[in-house]
Parts: structure tokens; sequence; C-alpha cells
């Protein structure tokens, strides 16, 4: 399935907007590095959630009014997996570097087809298995060390992608039955439910205690989430799940040139080809099928390209 037919974006403007949600997501590795050294991460998670929601809630209040409760349902599931992942991920953050976190968490671009084959029972295509082994192979010659050795806190992030993957293949099939908008918004209020929850069982909740974690909390909540995890679900409507994930690893090169640029983090050459190779495969997946040449005749047609 190619494309998603009904209302909503065509095929290049949703890859163009997945790809700038990738974008925005990449900076929330620095800003977590950032947020979680004074707020524990389930406390980060209910807050950057919380304040997301607040804020598209109140944009949307009237789309609001006309939620189903198979609506609230999906977004619940998917409020779930999003707990879940950025659970994994913030805790994992504190144990390695920013960009290691993006590039392992860009593991998802593996497990999404092979989840997705196994549900649909249905392999994925010979360019999309090019484009993921070329990412894949990027991707370990980003993060993995000379032992070929995961630290815990990689280790960590390996999990969240697992939760990634589930994500995008969860909001792969659930936005096809709901107003994706909607399922946008009411994910960032159960997320924002569960990261509460485990906040009061398993921490002592903390707010922000001066303007530059303050900074990074916001940049979470408006930037990360109100707009990247609102507008996936419209996008993602219009392409598949293994399209997205691809277009998705753009994030963790958007996250390693800002952890260079405010951490000081950098990338050896063995890196920096790493890159390259990553948004070599997502370019390898992403080319337009070639038009068949030949043509069939139509019996209610006539002819049929």
């Amino acid at each position: 399935m190619a494309q998603r037919q009904g209302k909503g974006l065509g095929r290049g403007a949703a890859d163009a907007l997945l790809a700038v949600i990738a974008c925005a997501w990449g900076s929330s590795y620095l800003l977590i590095k950032v947020g979680t050294g004074a707020v524990p991460p389930f406390s980060l998670i209910a807050l950057r959630f919380g304040i997301a929601f607040v804020v598209v809630a109140a944009i949307f209040s009237r789309r609001l009014a006309k939620t189903r409760v198979s609506t609230l349902v999906r977004a619940a599931v998917l409020g779930a997996l999003m707990f879940a992942l950025f659970g994994f991920l913030m805790t994992g953050i504190g144990q390695t570097s920013a960009s290691n976190a993006g590039f392992l968490t860009s593991l998802a671009v593996v497990f999404v087809p092979v989840i997705n084959a196994v549900v649909r029972r249905r392999a994925p295509g010979a360019r999309m298995t090019a484009g993921v082994a070329v990412t894949l192979l990027g991707i370990a010659l980003l993060s993995l060390h000379g032992s070929l050795t995961l630290s815990p806190g990689d280790a960590l992030c390996v999990m969240g992608s697992i939760f990634y993957a589930l994500f995008i293949v969860a909001t792969d099939r659930l936005s096809a039955k709901e107003d994706p908008l909607l399922l946008g918004v009411w994910q960032l209020g159960f997320a924002a439910l569960f990261g509460l929850v485990a906040t009061n069982l398993f921490e002592a909740p903390a707010l922000p205690a001066d303007p530059v974690h303050w900074g990074a909390v916001l940049g979470l909540a408006l930037v990360c989430s109100a707009f990247g995890f609102v507008a996936q679900p419209v996008a993602q409507r219009a392409t598949t799940a293994e399209h997205a994930a691809l277009l998705f690893a753009l994030e963790p090169v958007s996250s390693a040139v800002l952890a260079f640029v405010f951490l000081g983090e950098t990338l050896d050459a063995r890196g920096m080809l790493g890159a390259v190779l990553v948004i070599a495969g997502v370019l390898v997946a992403s080319l337009p099928a070639r038009r068949r040449s030949a043509i069939s005749p139509s019996p209610e047609t006539g002819v049929r390209a």
C-alpha cells in the first residue's frame, strides 16, 4: 500500500512534514539531556506531555467536542506506548551521550519492517529492505563501540527503540480508523496521565528550578510534543509505517548536529560516515517506484497504463 486513500495530505507533502517532524524530534535528545539534570524522568514525561496537551486542546477545543469513545481507547493505547518509549529513553540518556541515544532509538527503522512483516504476513519490498540495511549499517558505525558492546544506557535506548517501532506501527493502523488530529491530541493527554501516575509511584515529583531547565521542558512540550506528536498521525496517514520509520531515521542526524553545537559532542570519521549512510538509506527507500512502461488492455477502460 503506497498511499492511503481519502482526505488528507498527499504523499509528497506527508513526506516533507515527517522529515520536519524528525528534525524537530532530533532536538529532543539535547533537551532531555538538559531537562533530566533537574527533573526525574517520569516527572519530565508528565510535564512535557501535560503542557503540550493543554496547549493543543485549547487550540482545537471545538474539534475535541467531536471525540468518540473509540478515539479515546485508541489514543490510550498510543499514549501507553509513548510513555514506555520515553520512560526507557529518558532513563537511558542519563547514562549515554545525546547523539548515541538518538541513533540507537532510530533502530526502530529496522524493527518496524520486522513487526509489520509479522502482523501483515508480507515481507517488505527490495528497495525498502536495501534502505533499511544501509541505514542499519550507518547506525552501527555511529553507535557501537570498538568491542561491539552496548553500555547499560545504550541498552535502555534500544529498548526504547522497540517501543518506538511499536508506536509507529500502531499509529499506522489506528490513524486509518480515526480522525488523526484528535488521535494526536488525546495521546498526549494519556501519556501525561501515565507519567503523572508513575512519578507519584516511583519518584519524588519535581519541577524545574531555573529558567534553563524550564526552557528545556517548554521546548520538549511545544516543539517536540505539541507539534511533532499531533502532526505525526496526520502525516503518517498518507504513507506506510516502514516509509515513516525511514524518514524518522533523519532524527538522529539532527540530534548529532545539535549535540555538537550545544553540548560539544563530536563525531569522528566513522561517525560521519555513519550519518551519511543513514541519509543514503532513507533516500534509497524513498525513491519513487519506476512506472511500468508496458500497457495492458482493460475491458472497462480500454487501455490502462
